[in-house]
């Protein structure tokens, strides 16, 4: 039951389960990576147990794995061609509902995905919502090869831009550098605040070794937002007023597995 669950873990349920809503007989659903996004997997994949017939397109080996786990038809994006919606987290979104994202590692493929949807939607507990974006550390993800000297290059693009700080680590798993499904490296740009994401977003991808960054701008259309009570609240671009949905959070049949 959800009353065993922590206020975030019951929030990132609620935005999951609400997200789950969405999503139609017959559509193509692109599925993030991350511990929110498990949860919407998971009631993706009772939706499939009652009935509902839907082809998922994982963006990370673990997401497939779950997928699978749970009776999701997983099929490749090349397979699907094109998706109805990708339904993913966030590791921060403001209120023109720009994204940072890739805290998973998963960042590549994620955004390949939802830049190939129909719509983006979102799912996140409040914690995640911020009025400029930058404090989370912002993923960008280079070829192994002179991962230095491409760290040396971003270092020199960020001194000509708007942010609060400028600080690079490469982001390790126990004592070597994570490795993307892609066989990457991610360098975390620990910048504060992001005065113009658009620049940045730009100056970083003309880097050489870069491959993307985790910036998403002009890809969310709608963010489910998810309290510790339960609720869900969307918050669309082209709606006039977020719209809420109520209750306590009902049961799934396992737990998270971060």
């Amino acid at each position: 039951m959800t009353d065993d669950l922590s206020p975030t873990d019951r929030a990132k349920f609620a935005a999951a389960r609400r997200a789950a809503d969405l999503v139609e007989d017959g559509m193509r659903v692109g599925l993030g990576t991350g511990s929110t996004a498990a949860w919407l997997v998971r009631c993706l994949g009772e939706a499939v147990a009652a009935g509902t017939r839907l082809t998922g397109v994982p963006t990370s080996r673990r997401t497939a794995e779950l997928a699978r786990e749970v009776g999701i038809e997983v099929v490749t994006l090349d397979e699907a061609r094109w998706l109805d919606v990708t339904i993913d987290g966030a590791d921060e979104f403001d209120g023109a509902l720009n994204l940072i994202k890739g805290g998973g590692g998963a960042l590549l493929h994620e955004k390949i995905v939802a830049t190939a949807s129909d719509r983006m939607v979102v799912i996140a507990d409040a914690g995640k919502a911020v009025e400029t974006l930058g404090a989370f550390p912002l993923p960008v993800e280079v070829i192994p090869f002179g991962w230095q000297t491409t760290r040396a290059l971003i270092e020199e693009a960020l001194a000509g831009l708007d942010v609060a700080t400028r600080e690079i680590t490469i982001r390790t798993n126990g004592a070597a550098p994570f490795v993307t499904d892609e066989g990457n490296h991610i360098l975390d740009l620990h910048l504060g605040r992001i005065g113009d994401p658009h620049r940045l977003s730009a100056a970083l991808n003309a880097l050489p070794g870069v491959v993307e960054n985790g910036l998403f701008l002009d890809i969310c259309d709608t963010v489910v937002v998810g309290h510790g009570d339960g609720r869900a609240e969307l918050r669309d671009l082209d709606a006039a007023a977020p719209a809420q949905a109520g209750g306590a959070a009902g049961a799934v049949s396992r737990d998270l597995d971060d």
